[in-house]
């Protein structure tokens, strides 16, 4: 079994840049069948680098935050949209659905076998990649500046329309 694995998740980004998204969910395994604790994550050393397709030489930004919340590991970053072309093109990408998902690449430290995979103690967290394929079925978009305020002005439309058709209905 290899020492190095890689996980992936769904995320979003604004057009600034900014990206947040949940990189692994704890109550799930990964299509191969491996787990991580939460506690494998305590001492990562932030920032690391945010890369394209686990290529070392495709940076295009960094990760400056890592947070256990809602069940899983989620991280926070930015694209380098301003300074460099390619994270810019990441963004279109993204932006446009092409690409959709985090992997996180890590060393394993510590582990033990499942039924079907592994359950993993502790790891060395060495980056974050963005790709096209997510690994892990229970990663989802978490949120972005912009992407946000557009939900929660649509979501008020909605309400106030869903209010306004039931009192004319009344009438």
């Amino acid at each position: 079994m290899s020492d190095r694995l890689i996980y992936e998740c769904k995320f979003a980004v604004s057009d600034a840049g900014e990206i947040e998204g949940k990189a692994w969910d704890f109550a799930s395994p990964d299509r191969i069948g491996d787990m991580i604790e939460p506690k494998a994550f305590n001492g990562a050393a932030l920032p690391i680098p945010m890369l394209f397709g686990h290529d070392q030489n495709d940076p295009v930004g960094s990760w400056t935050e890592a947070t256990i919340k809602d069940g899983g590991l989620h991280l926070k970053g930015k694209l380098l949209v301003d300074d460099v072309a390619r994270a810019r093109e990441v963004r279109a990408l993204v932006q446009s659905g092409a690409v959709r998902g985090l992997s996180i690449g890590f060393i394993t430290l510590k582990a033990s076998p499942r039924r079907h995979g592994r359950t993993i103690h502790s790891l060395e967290l060495l980056e974050a990649s963005l790709v096209a394929i997510p690994m892990h079925p229970a990663a989802r978009v978490t949120s972005a500046k912009s992407a946000v305020k557009a939900l929660a002005i649509a979501d008020a439309i909605n309400r106030a329309t869903a209010h306004f058709s039931q009192r004319s209905d009344t009438k």
